[in-house]
C-alpha cells in the first residue's frame, strides 16, 4: 500500500515537472517573438527614418509650380506721322489673388475688412450675386426654404453628382427668395457684397481687380498701409485705353469685368489668354490683338501640398504690345471730317432732305493700298432729342448703296474686255425702250438723238450709251420697244468684270465686319441696263476708293490697308520704337484690259473735270491740280432705318476721282445717300471731292514734303481728342 502511494507520488510529481517544463518553453518562445517583433519594428524604424528618411520629408514638402500670367499694357496705336491715336492711361489699382487653399470664409472676412477701407460702386452687382451672397449670410433661414420631400428627391436621383445635387438644392432657394429679403441688405452689407462678388470671381492665383476706376490717393495709400491684415489684397497699377481721335474704326478694348467675349473664349484660352483679360472687341483694336496685346509676365507660385503660397519666382517679366503704326494721316483726316460735316448738315437744311442722314469720304494712296483718310458722319438724335453728328467710319466698308454713273468707267471697261465696244468708238445716244417699260434715257437727251463717243459718253455722262453696251455684252439684238433675250449669265459676266475692280467683292481690308453689298434679285431686262450706269446693285464707299485706284494706277487692284507699320515699344517715350516690319502693297488681280484701254478711259475722265461739258467741270476746271473723276446721281427707292419712310423715291449723289492725272498719288470715293427726295440738290458730293483734293496738297506743300523718317521719329502727343490741335514733345 505504501509502495503504491509512493508510486501515484512520483506519478504527480513527474506530471508537474513535465507541466513546469512546457511552460517555461512556451515562455521562452513568447518572450522570443517579443523580441523578433521589437527587432522587426526598431529595424523597420530604422529603415524608415536613416534609409527612407529623406525621402518622405521630401515627399512631405513637395511643392508644386503654378504659372500665372499678369497683363502688361497694350501696344498704342499712332498715325502716320507719329501722332498718338491710342494710348495707355496708368491708374491705381486694388486686386486680389484667390489661393487654391482660400475658403470663402476667409474671403469674405477679408472683404468684410477692405470694405472699411474704400467705396465700391454697387449699382452693378447682379442678381445672383445679391442672392449667393443672401444664401451665405442666412444659410439655416436660406436652406429652410427647401422642403426634406424635396431635398430628400433630389439626393435620391442617382445621376446627379454630390456638386450637380447640391446646385439644384441651391437653385430651388434662389428662386424663393424674395424681393423683401433681397431688399434687406444694408449700405454696408452692399460694399461688402461687391467687393466680395468680385473674389469670387476670380481665378486661384491669378491677380483679380477689385477696384481701378477711380481708386483716390487716399484709398490707395490707406489700403497699402493695411496691406499686412488683408491677406493676398495688393495694390498696384493698371492701365486703360485712352483714344485721342474719335475715329470708330480704332475700336476698343474689354473692360476687366467684361473679360473674353463668350463667343471667342475657347480661342483666346487656347492661345494662353486669361478669362478676365482684356482684348480687342472691334475694328482695329480686334484686328491686330495679337501683336497689340503683348507678352505677359510670368510668375510661377511654389506651392506646398496644402495649397498654401510657399516661394514666387518670375521666370519671364513680360514685355508690352507691339506698337501699330497706321496708314491714316489724322491731321488731314481731321479736316476732311469737318468739310464732310459742314457740307452735311448744309445738305440737311434743305427743304427735301428729311431721308438724309449720312455722308461717306475715303482718300487713299492708289499704288500701295495706304488709307490717308476714311471719314463717315451720320446725324443722330442724342437722348435730349437733338441733333448730333457722330462718326461713322465704319459705314465706308459695312454699309452699301447703289452709286449711280461713277461705275461707268468700269461698265466701259468691260465693254472692252468682252469686244462688245471700241475705244472711240461711236453710239448714238436716244432713249431705249424695252417692252412694257418706262423708256430709259439720259439725263441731258430725254427725246433726242445725239452721235457721241465713248469719251463723250464719260464727259456728259450718257445712260444710253452704257445701256447700248451692256446690250452689246449680253449679245441681243435692241428693237425699239421690243423684247430683249437677256440671260441670268449676261448679269453674271458683267458682275465678275465689275469685281475685278472690287465693286460687289471684299476689298480685303485689315478690318473685321466687312460687306460686300446687295446683288439685285431681279434678272429682268431692264435691270441689266440699270446695272450698268448704277442702280442695281449696291457697292460700299471703300468698295469705290479701290476700284477708281484700280484705274489710277493702270489695271492693278491693290488691298486697302490701315496697318503702315509694326514697331517696338518706344523706351524713351519721346521717338518711336524701331520698326518690325513695314508693310508692303499686296496686288490681288489685275484686269482684263490693255493699258491704252485703262489710259483711253482715264482720259475721258479728265474730261470730266476739265472739258467743257464735263459734269464736274464748274467745280474742278479752275483747280490748281491736274486730276480726273467721275460724278454720280443714283435714282433709288428708299430702305435705310426709317422704316416709315420705305419705298420712297430718293437720290444718292457720288464721286470719284484720283490726282495728280499722269501720276496719281490720291484716289478718292465720295458718297452721300438720300440727300434729297426731289430732283433739286445741291451738288455736296462734287463739293466735298475738290475741297477734299484742295486740302491734301495744301497739307503736302506744308508738311509732306518733308521726308517720313524711318529711325528716330518723334512722337506727337495730343492735348485733346482733336488730332489736329497736337504739338511735338
Amino acid at each position: 500500500m505504501r509502495q503504491k502511494n509512493k508510486n501515484i507520488k512520483k506519478r504527480a510529481s513527474n506530471v508537474k515537472a513535465k507541466q513546469r517544463a512546457n511552460l517555461s518553453f512556451r515562455m521562452n518562445i513568447l518572450f522570443f517573438s517579443i523580441f523578433l517583433l521589437f527587432s522587426i519594428l526598431i529595424l523597420r524604424l530604422g529603415y524608415m527614418q536613416i534609409v527612407k528618411g529623406e525621402d518622405y520629408v521630401r515627399e512631405l514638402e513637395q511643392t508644386e509650380e503654378v504659372t500665372v500670367n499678369t497683363s502688361v499694357p497694350r501696344g498704342r496705336i499712332y498715325d502716320r506721322q507719329g501722332r498718338v491715336l491710342v494710348d495707355n492711361k496708368p491708374k491705381n489699382a486694388i486686386t486680389y489673388t484667390k489661393l487654391q487653399s482660400t475658403t470663402s470664409k476667409e474671403m469674405l472676412k477679408t472683404a468684410k475688412k477692405l470694405a472699411q477701407l474704400i467705396k465700391m460702386d454697387t449699382k452693378k452687382i447682379a442678381l445672383r450675386d445679391k442672392q449667393d451672397y443672401w444664401i451665405t449670410i442666412h444659410k439655416t433661414e436660406a436652406y429652410a426654404k427647401v422642403t426634406k420631400q424635396e431635398k430628400s428627391a433630389i439626393e435620391k436621383d442617382e445621376k446627379l453628382s454630390a456638386s450637380d445635387k447640391q446646385a439644384e438644392i441651391d437653385k430651388l432657394v434662389r428662386k424663393r427668395i424674395t424681393k423683401a429679403e433681397l431688399n434687406s441688405f444694408t449700405k454696408k452689407d452692399l460694399q461688402v457684397l461687391a467687393i466680395y462678388s468680385k473674389m469670387l470671381a476670380g481665378y486661384n492665383l491669378s491677380p483679380q481687380i477689385i477696384k481701378s476706376d477711380k481708386v483716390t490717393d487716399k484709398e490707395f495709400a490707406i489700403v497699402s498701409e493695411h496691406l499686412n491684415e488683408l491677406p493676398n489684397v495688393n495694390t498696384t497699377t493698371d492701365w486703360e485705353r485712352k483714344k485721342n481721335s474719335d475715329l470708330s474704326i480704332l475700336g476698343s478694348t474689354t473692360t476687366p469685368s467684361e473679360g473674353i467675349p463668350k463667343d471667342k473664349l475657347d480661342y483666346y484660352l487656347a492661345r494662353g489668354y486669361s478669362r478676365n483679360d482684356r482684348v480687342g472687341k472691334s475694328y482695329i483694336e480686334a484686328q491686330y490683338e495679337d501683336l497689340l496685346q503683348g507678352q505677359k509676365a510670368v510668375v510661377k507660385n511654389e506651392t506646398n501640398g496644402k495649397g498654401q503660397v510657399v516661394e514666387t519666382k518670375t521666370t519671364f517679366p513680360g514685355s508690352p504690345g507691339k506698337d501699330l503704326v497706321l496708314t491714316i494721316d489724322s491731321q488731314l483726316q481731321k479736316k476732311l471730317e469737318k468739310i464732310v460735316e459742314q457740307h452735311l448738315l448744309s445738305a440737311k437744311a434743305t427743304g427735301a432732305s428729311s431721308l438724309l442722314d449720312r455722308a461717306f469720304l475715303v482718300m487713299m494712296n492708289p499704288n500701295t493700298g495706304e488709307i490717308l483718310s476714311m471719314v463717315g458722319k451720320k446725324i443722330d438724335t442724342d437722348e435730349n432729342g437733338r441733333s448730333v453728328v457722330n462718326d461713322y467710319a465704319i459705314g465706308t466698308f459695312t454699309s452699301a448703296y447703289e452709286v449711280g454713273s461713277v461705275i461707268k468707267p468700269a461698265t466701259l471697261l468691260t465693254g472692252y474686255s468682252y469686244h462688245a465696244v471700241s475705244p472711240n468708238e461711236v453710239l448714238t445716244d436716244k432713249p431705249i425702250k424695252i417692252a412694257s417699260t418706262a423708256p430709259k434715257s439720259s439725263i441731258f437727251n430725254r427725246n433726242g438723238a445725239i452721235p457721241m463717243s465713248d469719251l463723250d459718253a464719260l464727259e456728259q455722262s450718257s445712260n444710253s450709251y452704257m445701256f447700248q453696251v451692256a446690250m452689246k455684252i449680253a449679245g441681243v439684238h435692241y428693237v425699239y420697244n421690243g423684247g430683249l433675250a437677256v440671260k441670268p449669265s449676261d448679269f453674271t459676266k458683267m458682275r465678275n468684270s465689275y469685281a475685278q475692280f472690287g465693286l460687289g467683292s471684299d476689298t480685303g481690308i485689315d478690318l473685321p465686319g466687312e460687306f460686300a453689298g446687295f446683288k439685285g434679285q431681279e434678272l429682268l431686262p431692264g435691270k441689266l441696263l440699270d446695272l450698268a450706269i448704277g442702280q442695281f446693285d449696291t457697292f460700299t464707299p471703300l468698295q469705290l476708293a479701290q476700284y477708281v485706284s484700280t484705274v489710277a494706277n493702270g489695271g492693278k487692284r491693290v488691298q486697302p490697308r490701315l496697318a503702315k507699320e509694326i514697331r517696338e515699344p518706344s523706351e524713351d517715350g519721346k521717338t518711336l520704337g524701331p520698326i518690325i516690319e513695314e508693310f508692303s502693297p499686296n496686288v490681288l488681280n489685275t484686269i482684263n484690259n490693255s493699258q491704252y484701254e485703262i489710259d483711253h478711259v482715264k482720259e475721258g475722265m479728265h474730261r470730266v473735270y476739265f472739258g467743257s461739258k464735263g459734269t464736274a467741270a464748274k467745280y474742278f476746271q479752275d483747280a490748281k491740280f491736274d486730276a480726273a473723276g467721275k460724278t454720280g446721281t443714283a435714282e433709288v427707292v428708299y430702305y435705310g432705318p426709317k422704316k416709315a419712310a420705305y419705298g420712297l423715291r430718293t437720290l444718292t449723289i457720288t464721286h470719284i476721282g484720283f490726282a495728280p492725272y499722269k501720276n496719281p498719288e490720291i484716289a478718292y470715293a465720295v458718297v452721300v445717300p438720300w440727300v434729297t427726295t426731289n430732283d433739286n440738290y445741291e451738288a455736296i458730293n462734287n463739293e466735298i471731292a475738290r475741297e477734299a483734293v484742295d486740302t491734301y496738297f495744301s497739307l503736302k506743300k506744308k508738311e509732306l514734303k518733308k521726308d517720313e523718317e524711318t529711325v528716330g521719329q518723334k512722337i506727337i502727343r495730343s492735348t485733346s481728342k482733336n488730332t489736329s490741335d497736337n504739338t511735338e514733345e
